[in-house]
């Protein structure tokens, strides 16, 4: 039976390297690095496409399969490494969402103003600080 749960996931891929001996080179800077290798990889398919093109990626059934394969990697990757650490990744992810909601408060719908910075004071011209950041 396939389990769908992060833990049920997280149990398959480490059976899966165990039993090809790779537990000695899932290391924490290794797996990182292999987690940005395949988030480059998932970069690489939107390159060069405009935003029109990138909204129906998913329309063209190659790419669709590329995606959904990138996306694999990128997340089988992402519950190695917080395996390999002890990380929960959904209460990891519960807590940033809570702190992000306390730092960067809804204010109402600005729509496409893009002119006040987090806290709703005037940004600077050229200043992108913190405006997608979830840091």
């Amino acid at each position: 039976m396939t389990e769908l749960d992060v833990a049920g996931l997280q149990r398959r891929l480490a059976d899966f390297a165990a039993a090809r001996d790779w537990q000695p080179f899932h290391t924490p800077k290794n797996l990182a690095a292999a987690l940005s290798v395949e988030a480059a990889e998932l970069l690489e398919i939107f390159q060069w496409l405009t935003p029109e093109e990138a909204d129906r990626v998913m329309a063209d059934p190659d790419t669709a399969h590329r995606v959904r394969d990138e996306v694999a990697d990128v997340l089988a990757y992402l519950l190695q490494f917080c395996g390999v650490l002890g990380v929960d990744p959904l209460t990891a992810l519960a807590a940033k969402i809570d702190r992000n909601e306390i730092r960067f408060p809804a204010r109402g719908r600005r729509g496409d103003d893009t002119s006040a910075g987090p806290g709703g004071e005037p940004r600077e011209a050229g200043d992108d600080r913190d405006r997608h950041s979830t840091e």
